[in-house]
């Protein structure tokens, strides 16, 4: 069977990235600690740290998916859904453009949190659907969401740890 659609072969991709995932999670956790008065105080600082909280917790997810061992395709597709369902309409509000910072121009924030944030949760749409048709690539729509939900999670972690203090 095509790697596409079989989740056997993505074990070790999903094992990589769920360990990667937890440990920039981890990161965020440091940055919020760290500057925690500054992020309550701030307007939309807190939202710009739950935005970066779901998109380095999204991979983490969707490798779990992937690594439940001998579950049908239709679970799978399920659980892939199911986990887009949570997290679309989070990511869908969190990464608006009207809850940019003031200093941050719109282009900037469209590229570094609502491309990411689609992307991250609408692929794993894609990668089900392709699943349960066996068409539209399949599975390889999961790396699309990991790389750009990493992306995100990356940027807006930096700004919470470094830039925040400016």
């Amino acid at each position: 069977m095509d790697a596409a659609y079989d989740a056997e072969p993505w074990s070790d991709f999903a094992a990589g990235m769920a360990g990667a995932a937890a440990a920039l999670a981890g990161l965020l956790f440091v940055a919020v600690s760290i500057n925690i008065r500054t992020i309550l105080t701030g307007t939309g600082i807190a939202g710009r740290a739950a935005l970066a909280l779901i998109l380095l917790a999204l991979p983490v997810f969707l490798s779990l998916a992937l690594l439940i061992p001998g579950q049908p395709d239709v679970a799978l597709a399920i659980e892939l859904l199911v986990i887009s369902a949570v997290t679309v309409p989070s990511l869908g509000y969190l990464a608006r453009p009207s809850a940019h910072a003031a200093e941050q121009p719109v282009s900037s924030w469209i590229a570094t949190n609502v491309i990411p944030s689609a992307v991250a949760a609408l692929a794993p749409v894609v990668a089900a659907v392709g699943l349960l048709t066996g068409s539209l690539g399949g599975l390889y729509w999961l790396p699309a969401a990991v790389a750009l939900a990493l992306v995100g999670g990356l940027v807006n972690a930096w700004a919470l740890l470094v830039e925040i203090l400016r």
